[in-house]
């Protein structure tokens, strides 16, 4: 990626981030680097997928890596997901040289919409009744591996919040669920639990003998 070109996608990027603010993530990888796992050129509100300058490749880059230039095509508004649960709405545009024939950079944006979900959320428990809404469909699990998760999954659902944005009383509520579902009768499942609730085994004891 020239000079001209990657200022030109920093200006653009600041200028995206500053108008939608600092939920909005705007990322440039630079993919004609010598170093391909560094690739990340500029960000601005690294914080929101918790990247920073001279990080690695996304799944976006490497497909850009790894794929036909020809056939690649710009992917917008899709659903991510970071690692502590918020969810993100982003879009992935692939820059390509001066002949259309190589890609050499990628400006992407990552909004997170985590507490526009919530909100959503909570504006249709106020406007449908219960007898309006449907039943979510219970998932058949193949193991106690899958059946964990689940269970984790709907612990978090009824916090109505993903990890990153519960308190101790949210945590207490989603645990205590756990605890009452058996998921604990399952082994190891104490030291998942822990590790995806970001608590200690002491923590989470005091949590299930909470009243």
């Amino acid at each position: 990626m020239n000079g001209y070109t990657l200022s030109l996608l920093k200006q653009m990027a600041s200028g995206i981030a500053a108008q939608f603010g600092s939920n909005c993530e705007v990322v440039i990888h630079e993919l004609d680097a010598k170093d391909s796992e560094h690739t990340i050129a500029a960000i601005e509100n690294g914080h929101v997928t918790s990247r920073s300058k001279g990080d690695g490749p996304s799944h976006a880059v490497l497909q850009a890596l790894n794929s036909d230039p020809k056939k690649l095509k710009d992917h917008l508004c899709y659903l991510t997901r970071t690692d502590d649960g918020r969810i993100l709405r982003s879009s992935t545009i692939f820059v390509k040289d001066d002949t259309g024939e190589r890609v050499v950079g990628i400006f992407a944006v990552n909004y997170d919409i985590t507490s526009l979900i919530m909100a959503d959320r909570a504006i249709r428990e106020l406007a449908v009744s219960e007898a309006e809404s449907s039943q979510k469909p219970e998932r058949i699990v193949q193991n106690v591996t899958d059946l964990l998760d689940e269970l984790i999954e709907q612990s978090v659902e009824i916090t109505g919040k993903p990890v990153a944005m519960m308190d101790k009383e949210d945590k207490i509520k989603a645990i205590r669920f756990l605890n009452d579902a058996g998921a604990f009768l399952i082994t190891k499942s104490s030291d998942k639990v822990c590790k995806y609730f970001g608590i200690s085994k002491y923590t989470l004891y005091n949590y299930i003998d909470t009243k």
